[in-house]
């Protein structure tokens, strides 16, 4: 059974904040803290070494791994958890190199998120053998997808102006070249609805700490289309992605599923704390999120762009091609939005110039679309943001 939205009663927000950030740091759930204080006091000070077995903790990463595949469209038992995802996105990209090995292009595009084209260059370093990577404007990505390349890689949703690529398209014509497939789906996962599978990409990675609400460093994720599996050499072969970890053979083995992509001792703090959070989830689709997401972001432009005309949208007009953020370009972005949080709507900020919105139907609603339109243009039009000390830049924009 479906349930109404918005679901604030099942997150704490704090008195006074309309949060537009949820793009790149979610809310905590209710009970989050409590499941953390729970796992630090009663299984780690309780049940000691022995909670790996009696409270669990071997299993979690598969278990949240099952959760979030519910949420991308992909079949149980095809994702794997832990790790950072600027890590899965490094696993990804070598065992699809390895899938091509006569092809020497990586193809991007300038409007991927900076870490994933910094680990991209960093492995064909490391490989050297003349690769390079490519990185055409977004909208030429179609026409760059040729048959010398060897693997395309892209956000599906740009974290900046929000442009939502294609997937379906994208992927069949990487395929009719004869290319591989990656989704970095970190702005995706929990905002828009996703079908991994049914496109048939080869892989696909993922963070979980924005729309999914796993807290600050929460662990990433990686898909592997399951009949590729077995095929599938990480470049990253840890312990826990051995077959039988506690044999402790000095010879490598990959397990037998996407759990061969797990690297290093999990974080149980962590991914209990995002095992919990995953719970909100549950009588929600994506599609009502996805109606919910686009009602409020239209709302919000069509507001914003009535009461402050300076303001200039950066994002697709039509909902159909923007994911879940909303994004103005300002020449004075910085110290508005500095204004803007000041004033309890929290936002964020992209440069050169872009003020970024986001909008999560599970704790957001019309009413704080309006008054969040409202505070923007007595920042804008007021110039509050003229103000000495919204000018300092902080380490995090």
């Amino acid at each position: 059974m479906s349930v109404s939205l918005p679901r604030k009663e099942l997150f704490d927000l704090p008195e006074g904040v309309i949060y537009l950030d949820g793009n790149s740091l979610g809310v905590l759930p209710k009970g989050a803290a409590a499941r953390a204080q729970e796992v630090i006091v009663d299984e780690w000070g309780g049940q000691l070494i022995k909670a790996w077995n009696t409270a669990g903790w071997m299993d979690l990463p598969r278990k949240v791994g099952n959760r979030i595949a519910h949420l991308i469209g992909a079949p149980e038992g095809s994702v794997a958890t832990g790790d950072t995802l600027s890590i899965k996105v490094y696993q990804a990209l070598a065992a699809a190199l390895r899938m091509r090995p006569d092809r020497k292009v990586v193809l991007s595009d300038n409007g991927n998120f900076p870490s994933d084209l910094y680990m991209a260059q960093g492995l064909m370093d490391t490989i050297g053998k003349g690769y390079a990577l490519r990185t055409p404007a977004p909208v030429d990505v179609m026409e760059a997808i040729t048959e010398d390349v060897a693997v395309v890689m892209l956000t599906q949703v740009d974290y900046r102006t929000g442009r939502m690529h294609d997937m379906q398209a994208i992927t069949a014509r990487a395929h009719a070249v004869g290319a591989v497939m990656i989704w970095d789906l970190a702005h995706s996962a929990g905002a828009v609805p996703v079908d991994i599978s049914g496109c048939g990409a080869e892989f696909a990675v993922g963070c979980s700490y924005k729309y999914l609400n796993g807290g600050p460093g929460a662990p990433a994720f990686i898909y592997v289309r399951p009949d590729l599996v077995s095929d599938i050499q990480p470049a990253l072969a840890g312990w826990l992605g051995h077959d039988a970890p506690f044999a402790m053979e000095l010879a490598y083995r990959p397990a037998m599923s996407t759990e061969r992509m797990r690297v290093g001792t999990p974080s149980i703090l962590q991914l209990a704390v995002l095992d919990h959070a995953l719970k909100v989830w549950e009588g929600v689709t994506l599609d009502e999120v996805r109606a919910a997401s686009i009602e409020l972001s239209d709302l919000f432009i069509a507001e914003v762009e009535a009461r402050c005309p300076s303001l200039v949208l950066a994002s697709p007009r039509d909902p159909n091609v923007r994911g879940s953020q909303v994004s103005f370009s300002f020449d004075h972005g910085y110290p508005a939005m500095q204004a803007l949080i000041d004033r309890g709507v929290i936002g964020d900020f992209r440069a050169p110039d872009i003020m970024r919105f986001g909008f999560t139907p599970l704790y957001i609603d019309k009413q704080d679309v309006l008054n969040a339109a409202r505070i923007v243009e007595e920042v804008i039009l007021g110039e509050i943001w003229r103000e000495a000390k919204y000018q300092t830049v902080s380490r995090v924009t």
